[in-house]
């Protein structure tokens, strides 16, 4: 009986924390289709300064992952899950009935804060609830269930859109939030380290500052120019940013990131592909979206649906491949899976242009797409997570969750950047053609990083 009790309680942390994190991982890509609409709602303001509508969150949510997984450590995971919550769920309000592009980039900011509260302590206590035994697929569900509802952000987002407006692709976090602030606080048992060391503010600073720097330099290249002083000086700023950070994060005794984490072969390894993959996982759903809407001419409601048999595909892939995981090791099916996602990249390069052919031209390289997202999303979540030290799984999680953001984000810049302002056919169609290449240099890195990992049998 006591064994009943404990797996029905370890079910309903995953059901919990999996739903919470959910809505933070879909409000990643839902803005994806309501990104026309926000622009038509705020056209007094540049498209490279609304893509921060998107950028924002993701920075915010990337460069507070890692002190708020190490806050959680320390004071507790049900304590911030619940904080996280919240917080997410008031700036999702404040994001609804933002009346300027000022006020919903700010409030984009406060959302990602609260994503970056409540996903690593969302992991913790998922992998509190469960024996060590079944942390493998458990880890890989709960990294489905963030790499899925990504997925489909954008066929959700484009039905409630076309209903109601790109205002409840907001408002949809609230109820979501209710009931899992109210489930929480009744199921939820609290965990915490003591002895987890508080980050520097400093060390949050700079990588915040350093990620900005470098994306906005990115998404205004188009406007300025690649060889303005204003692209360079961002770009050389923010790396200058990024080597203090480093250097910082070395010297300091209270690090925002923990460099012997990356002694460990697989979580090194692991979060080097989940950086390359989200990169160009991002850009290619993101890319298609626009493709869709801008060569193809059609409505965001019919885009959506139109990448919608893709997460669909996904989530099937994915629960047979973390079964297969558990024979024979994440490792192969990541390689796999970059290759898969390159071929994808590939067959668009050579057939996707201003010709309608849904299912030969779109439908052919989306099930390729399925199949490298169901491959390596929840088994490099795994991988990486499962290297880190028990005691040290809240910052573990958030690190290589805070890579997966900043991937994101670097794959939005570089779609905004590679389109470039084209509105002629052919220049568009040329736009995207350099996405797709971004998909292919992007899977194969996904595979290189993966070579080196050791799971299964040869895992040490």
């Amino acid at each position: 009986m006591a064994t009943r009790t404990q797996d029905k309680n370890a079910s309903l942390t995953l059901g919990i924390a999996g739903l919470a994190a959910m809505a933070t991982y879909l409000d990643t890509t839902i803005l994806f289709v309501a990104f026309p609409g926000i622009t038509a709602s705020f056209d007094t303001s540049s498209t490279s300064t609304l893509s921060w509508v998107l950028n924002a969150y993701t920075i915010v949510f990337a460069a507070l992952l890692v002190p708020a997984g190490k806050l959680a450590d320390r004071f507790g995971h049900r304590r911030a899950f619940l904080v996280g919550s919240a917080t997410f769920s008031m700036a999702s309000l404040a994001c609804g009935i933002a009346p300027s592009a000022e006020l919903l980039i700010g409030a984009r900011v406060v959302q990602g804060a609260g994503a970056a509260i409540l996903v690593p302590a969302s992991l913790a206590l998922v992998m509190a609830a469960f024996p060590k035994d079944k942390l493998p697929q458990v880890i890989a569900i709960w990294g489905a269930i963030g790499a899925l509802s990504a997925a489909l952000g954008p066929s959700l987002g484009a039905l409630i859109i076309e209903a109601f407006g790109w205002r409840w692709a907001f408002f949809i976090n609230l109820p979501v939030g209710v009931a899992t602030i109210v489930a929480g606080t009744r199921y939820l048992q609290e965990s915490r380290d003591p002895l987890v060391r508080i980050p520097s503010l400093a060390g949050v600073a700079l990588l915040t500052g350093a990620s900005s720097a470098i994306l906005y330099g990115l998404v205004e290249s188009d406007n300025v120019g690649w060889a303005s002083w204003q692209t360079i000086g961002f770009g050389v700023g923010g790396t200058v940013l990024l080597a203090v950070f480093v250097i910082h994060q070395r010297r300091t005794e209270a690090p925002t990131l923990d460099p012997e984490l990356f002694a460990l072969r697989n979580f090194r390894w692991g979060n080097l592909a989940m950086l390359s993959f989200n990169m160009s996982f991002t850009a290619m759903f993101f890319g298609l979206i626009l493709f869709l809407v801008n060569v193809w001419e059609w409505s965001i409601l019919k885009a959506g649906l139109g990448v919608a048999p893709g997460p669909a595909l996904a989530a099937v892939f994915a629960a047979r491949f973390g079964k297969l995981a558990g024979e024979i090791g994440q490792r192969p099916l990541v390689i796999l899976g970059g290759l898969v996602a390159a071929a994808s990249g590939f067959y668009r390069l050579l057939l996707l242009d201003e010709g309608v052919d849904y299912l030969v031209d779109f439908g052919v390289p989306l099930f390729l797409s399925a199949i490298a997202i169901g491959l390596v999303f929840p088994q490099v979540t795994s991988v990486a997570v499962q290297a880190v030290p028990g005691n040290r799984v809240g910052v573990g999680g958030a690190t290589t969750q805070a890579v997966r953001q900043f991937g994101g984000s670097l794959g939005v810049a570089l779609t905004i950047t590679l389109l470039g302002s084209a509105t002629d056919k052919l220049d568009l169609v040329a736009g995207f053609n350099r996405i797709w290449w971004l998909v292919i240099v992007g899977g194969v890195a996904t595979t290189l990083f993966a070579l080196p990992l050791r799971t299964g049998r040869a895992a040490i």
